[in-house]
């Protein structure tokens, strides 16, 4: 199946997107709005999953838009966090956790899509179920709570500035 006009734009913002969370993690080892980067990262993954909601080249409604509801809704969470309105102390730690969280999802229909097209006329998986595409999102799961725990873990040393948003970097 190939792109569409819409499919085209989808992919060149979540790739845009994707870079952008690659660079914060690389320059911050977080994803904030407090930087530029991570403000990139956040304005391109709303344009992402916007632009992916009327996508339906594999039928009605379905597990892709589901996922793009829930990173809205993680990183709305994420923002509230952020923003000191809610969670307390533990408000930098669900914020960053939140956005890297979004940062994973973009994962899973980043490697399904890759999978499932290309080498074009040979893809790599038959479909969402493929094991071995399961697997690959599943290390890339694992690769998000390694990630996380080392954010926390940081976040932890920086303690005497949990109380509000992340800090500029």
């Amino acid at each position: 199946m190939g792109l569409t006009n819409l499919g085209i734009v989808h992919t060149i913002i979540s790739l845009l997107a994707v870079a952008a969370g690659i660079t914060a993690l690389a320059r911050h080892r977080l994803i904030a709005s407090t930087n530029r980067v991570g403000q990139a990262y956040i304005l391109l993954t709303v344009l992402t999953c916007l632009t992916g909601f009327p996508i339906f080249q594999r039928g009605g409604f379905g597990p892709p838009h589901v996922l793009g509801v829930l990173t809205l809704a993680v990183l709305a969470l994420a923002w509230l966090a952020e923003s000191g309105r809610l969670f307390g102390r533990a408000a930098r730690y669900v914020a960053v956790v939140a956005y890297s969280l979004t940062f994973f999802f973009h994962m899973i229909p980043g490697f399904t899509e890759t999978a499932t097209r290309l080498p074009v006329g040979a893809p790599l998986a038959t479909g969402d179920a493929d094991p071995g595409l399961q697997t690959v999102i599943a290390v890339a799961f694992l690769a998000f709570l390694v990630g996380a725990a080392c954010q926390v873990r940081a976040l932890r040393r920086q303690a005497p500035t949990l109380t509000g948003a992340p800090a500029p970097h």
